[in-house]
């Protein structure tokens, strides 16, 4: 669908289309589904930073979720918060590609 976009638009349509192929019929993950998905999916932004308070305030959040389910919205906020807080993004910060 994107195959002329841009590197920024294909990587928001890959995030939309894994979450919509592991997503139930009503386009929600399960709590179990979302962490699985987060190891198999996001693992070089999680590894390693199970020990840090601020991946453990993202997770606990998580948990502590009112409903059972995450919806797109939430899920999307949280690999920002997992990005933002990720070691791998301060290594990305750090290359420089040439065009």
């Amino acid at each position: 669908a994107l195959g002329k976009g841009s590197d920024l638009e294909k990587a928001f349509a890959t995030v939309a289309l894994v979450y919509n192929n592991s997503a139930d019929p009503e386009g929600k993950l399960s709590k179990a589904e979302t962490k699985s998905l987060l190891q198999t999916q996001f693992g070089g932004f999680i590894q390693g930073q199970e020990n840090k308070p601020k991946y453990q305030e993202i997770i606990s959040a998580l948990d502590e979720e009112s409903e059972n389910k995450i919806d797109f919205e939430d899920f999307m906020i949280l690999l920002v918060s997992l990005t933002l807080m990720s070691d791998l993004l301060q290594e990305i910060k750090n290359v420089k590609t040439i065009k």
